[in-house]
């Protein structure tokens, strides 16, 4: 087990926390009163023990399958700093208008770029592949727009040309509301695995990445029609694909689909909307699970925790 969280006593919640080197905080349920937490500390608090217990909302997440202690440990110890600016993201923006969450997730998420975090997996990472660009269709049927994410060779990874296609298209949506069904889809084995890695670390300047992110993600037009937006997913559904996704009215997905927000790894946190999107549909805590742990979850676990609403094939 790792050696630099605090494993502490309820009373050091009523205060504020002592130990600023702590990459995260543990706390037993069963000791903890529900008003108990004043003070969160500024690292990721884990709850251990039943998820009905009333303190449990005092915490950041609790451990629950598919996760373990061990792989939280392991991920937040490896970039302790990217975590704790995602929990306190999460905490900050519970709740709040969804538009300024996002204005919220893109100023967090720019801190973070800047990082020597992220700045270390910008020179680890491997070399990546090189695909075609891909191509968003885009289809009007009376009141019904279709959109479609097409690159299955790269398994629907959205390039720059693709998200602002995707931004156009919601925009329409978002504005017309004569528009009465939106449906998002794609082809191949794959929802998509997010966006393109290769384009990462294209924009070094974290205030000119957040003016991009606020002009060019479709996370902001998403969010104005959400009501209308029906999304089926296959196969693998990560990171970027997943935050837009989420934001579904009604979401989907085949019996053999996965999901997965793997962003802290690379020592930042989701930024194309995920910290708003998925918090809305399963709760903050098992967002700050999935982000945390960058754990696969299944379509069954996706569907217990109504990430989705119905598993479908065909």
């Amino acid at each position: 087990m790792a050696d630099r969280f605090a494993r502490i006593d309820p009373q050091t919640l009523v205060t504020p926390f002592q130990d600023h080197g702590a990459a995260l905080a543990l706390v037993d349920l069963q000791d903890l009163a529900p008003d108990a937490v004043r003070h969160p500390p500024p690292c990721p608090l884990i709850g251990l023990g039943d998820r009905d217990h009333p303190a449990a909302a005092c915490c950041d997440l609790l451990v629950e399958p598919p996760v373990s202690l061990d792989m939280l440990v392991t991920a937040i110890e490896a970039q302790p700093k990217a975590a704790a600016v995602l929990v306190q993201l999460l905490r900050l923006t519970d709740g709040m208008d969804m538009g300024a969450a996002l204005v919220a997730e893109s100023m967090a998420y720019g801190l973070l770029q800047g990082s020597a975090g992220h700045a270390r997996w910008l020179a680890e990472r491997e070399p990546q592949g090189q695909y075609p660009p891909g191509t968003v269709h885009v289809l009007r049927d009376g009141d019904r727009l279709d959109i479609c994410l097409d690159r299955p060779e790269a398994d629907n990874a959205i390039d720059r040309a693709m998200r602002d296609a995707l931004r156009d298209a919601f925009d329409l949506a978002a504005l017309d509301r004569d528009i009465a069904s939106i449906r998002l889809r794609s082809t191949g084995r794959s929802f998509s695995l997010g966006a393109d890695l290769a384009e990462f670390g294209t924009t070094r300047d974290p205030a000119t990445a957040h003016a991009i992110r606020m002009a060019t993600l479709p996370a902001h037009a998403m969010a104005g029609c959400a009501d209308r937006l029906d999304v089926h997913v296959q196969g693998g559904c990560v990171g970027s694909g997943l935050e837009m996704a989420a934001f579904a009215g009604h979401l989907t997905a085949s019996r053999l689909a996965w999901f997965q927000l793997p962003e802290l790894a690379m020592g930042i946190l989701p930024g194309a909307g995920g910290c708003v999107s998925v918090a809305r549909r399963i709760g903050r805590q098992r967002a700050a699970l999935m982000m945390l742990s960058g754990r696969r979850i299944s379509a069954r676990t996706a569907l217990d925790w109504g990430l989705v609403d119905a598993i479908m094939d065909g």
